[in-house]
């Protein structure tokens, strides 16, 4: 089956989710099979009956937290009776929906801790129960301006989200796409074991939310069906440009337009003039090879993870790899017990934990609710949101009262560091020497981390070794390490990540008087507006922008809906106005900065023992965003009007 295919099979008959449902052995299944909260939520729903909740709220606690007391089964067995009475029996459902009142006390209830005020805009938006209507359907707004022509670079998840939304408002516009299909990281990246650390039911699309996950963590090709799905669904491929690479931006000050050149797969070039830019080609798109010498002398194979051959035979094979992140440890979890011999050069500790659902199938009763119980699968997204992001945040803010010189910053972080440390001990508490290779000396969440997925098993196989000596070049036949060991390999794959810090990559942006992007951010020092705008770059918006990641939770879905929200709000006040662009003014774009650089004093980023990607090479944290992610929302509502002018 092709790709374009497997998109448009993901797509069955669970878009009916009308009552009365049949009365089936499915039905029955799925009721004892389904989360319990999200059922509980349903029946309310479906109900208004808030008695219900009283029942359930000494019992519901949130995960990691003091245990409640087991629900009775009695009261278990009286939301199922209760549930399925509603399911099945015509008129037994309301047809209204609770008020917000009632809404919030469900949610407090079904997480077991408040949901304050501030956070139910968000969760409504993004839980799918209230789907904006398409601007070119809002009454009074005036069409965008005859001609105004939008350029988007890339066709992933940003991408995607940013033509529709375009379409949805009128905006003419075409998207440049360097490959062949659409999906960016999730068509790219295709090595054994990829997938994705946010929860399958949170990341997608809040208006296109999926009940079709076969895990709970999607894999890779999990997360490819969903675009192609997407890309299928809302005909996004017609705006598409495929095989066709974005060379350079450069202003046109009098005619008030980019002039981007492209330059398709037979390497001939072209100009393109728009009237805007969206830049979305993504901080993880740009991978890098390690800094190591002799790479060109290894007469075997070698690959970097982001460009996995798939007809790559690793069966009995002598294999390193080269990096020990996120990526090489979904790697090796999934090839140790395939190769011959693998060696892991490890050049920096990360901190593991374990989430029994990372390996999870959805179960047939569970996949049943998701697709045909009513307002199922946006309760259980409230539910996989809430405690996959901002209830996370307590642990990357630095106690003000916390040793300096702790390993952790606070007494919540202090806690995670020990479950991971517990983790660790329960793995290895049979080869202490693995176990003091992989202890790391700073806070937990300062780094990503890494969810074990089967990391932590494969390193203990016996055709494993850990290298952690660090490597002096290549050779022809492998790796010298820096003590002077030989390695030998069929294969050397590199798990090295990727050149965030270069935001540009190897565009050229030009603005204003011929202003140079590179110029004003060097290699890695990338600086912004709210992650999105830069002053003298009149209508060119970026997505995942400087200090715009969500490095403390999941959600980069939404930080894509929110900004791609901003840039077209945005869009919409040059087009109300009779303007042609837009720019922030460099008092705010300062101010703003002092902001972030204030706030980040007191984040877990700034650490003394903390460096990653995140940082740049003087140490600067570029890339996370300080605060919230409901923070982050609340201000991409739309522009500050103040901050910005009008050309």
């Amino acid at each position: 089956m092709s790709e374009h295919a497997q998109g448009a099979a993901i797509a069955r008959d669970w878009h009916d989710r009308s009552l009365p449902l049949a009365d089936t052995d499915e039905l029955r299944n799925a009721l004892e099979e389904a989360n319990l909260q999200t059922l509980l939520m349903v029946y309310v729903h479906l109900t208004h009956d808030a008695a219900m909740l009283d029942v359930f709220s000494n019992y519901i606690r949130p995960p990691f937290s003091v245990p409640g007391t087991e629900v009775p089964d009695e009261y278990l067995q009286e939301l199922r009776t209760k549930l399925h009475h509603v399911l099945t029996t015509p008129g037994a459902a309301r047809e209204d929906d609770p008020s917000e009142a009632l809404m919030q006390r469900m949610m407090s209830v079904g997480v077991g801790e408040e949901v304050a005020d501030e956070f139910l805009p968000l969760l409504m938006d993004q839980i799918g129960f209230k789907l904006p209507k398409p601007r070119k359907e809002i009454e009074g707004r005036p069409a965008p301006q005859s001609g105004f022509k939008v350029l988007v670079i890339g066709a992933g998840m940003t991408g995607l989200a940013a033509s529709l939304k375009l379409e949805e408002a009128g905006y003419e516009h075409i998207v440049i796409e360097k490959n062949p299909e659409v999906g960016g990281t999730w068509y790219e990246n295709r090595y054994p074991g990829v997938g994705v650390d946010t929860p399958s039911h949170f990341y997608s699309y809040s208006f296109e939310i999926t009940p079709e996950w076969t895990h709970y963590h999607p894999k890779g090709v999990d997360m490819q069906k969903y675009l192609l799905h997407v890309a299928d669904k809302y005909d996004l491929r017609r705006n598409i440009r495929f095989n066709t690479e974005v060379v350079s931006l450069r202003y046109d000050d009098a005619e008030a337009v980019w002039n981007v050149t492209v330059r398709g797969k037979d390497g001939a070039e072209e100009v393109i003039r728009a009237n805007a830019v969206i830049n979305a080609h993504g901080p993880v798109n740009r991978w890098k090879w390690p800094d190591i010498p002799g790479r060109e002398e290894f007469q075997g194979k070698m690959m970097h993870t982001a460009t996995w051959d798939p007809s790559t035979r690793i069966e009995g094979k002598r294999v390193g790899i080269i990096g020990t992140g996120a990526s090489a440890a979904q790697l090796i979890g999934a090839i140790a017990d395939q190769v011959g011999d693998l060696t892991v050069f490890m050049r920096t500790r990360y901190w593991s934990i374990y989430n029994p659902e990372i390996n999870h199938e959805v179960s047939p009763g569970m996949k049943f609710a998701l697709r045909y119980i009513p307002h199922f699968r946006e309760w259980f997204r409230f539910r996989v949101y809430w405690f996959a992001a901002d209830g996370l945040y307590g642990n990357v803010v630095k106690d003000p009262e916390w040793p300096v010189d702790s390993p952790s910053v606070s007494a919540a972080n202090e806690g995670a560091r020990q479950w991971a440390l517990a983790h660790l001990e329960a793995k290895f508490h049979d080869r202490p020497d693995l176990k003091e290779k992989l202890t790391p000396d700073f806070p937990i969440f300062s780094k990503r981390i890494i969810l074990d997925a089967g990391w932590f098993d494969a390193l203990k196989q016996p055709n494993v070794t850990l290298e952690d000596g660090g490597i002096e070049c290549f050779t022809p036949k492998g790796i010298r390490t820096k003590d002077g060991k030989e390695y030998e390999f069929d294969i050397i794959i590199c798990a090295t990540g990727f050149d965030v810090a270069n935001m540009m990559g190897k565009l050229e942006i030009h603005g204003r008087g011929g202003r140079s992007l590179r110029d004003e951010w060097g290699l890695d020092d990338p600086r912004s507006y709210l992650g999105v705008t830069v002053p003298g770059y009149p209508n060119y918006f970026m997505t995942v922008g400087p200090n715009s990641a969500p490095n403390h939770a999941a959600g980069q879905n939404l930080i894509s809906e929110a900004q791609v929200h901003y840039i077209i709000e945005c869009l919409d006040w040059i087009n109300a106005n009779g303007a042609r662009a837009v720019e922030p003014k460099t008092e705010a774009f300062e101010a703003w900065n002092r902001q972030v650089e204030e706030q980040m004093k007191h984040m877990i980023w700034t650490h003394p023992r903390a460096n990653s990607y995140y940082n740049n090479s003087k140490g600067r944290v570029f890339l996370s965003w300080p605060w919230r992610l409901v923070d982050l929302w609340n201000q991409t509502r739309g522009p500050n009007k103040e901050h910005f002018e009008l050309h």
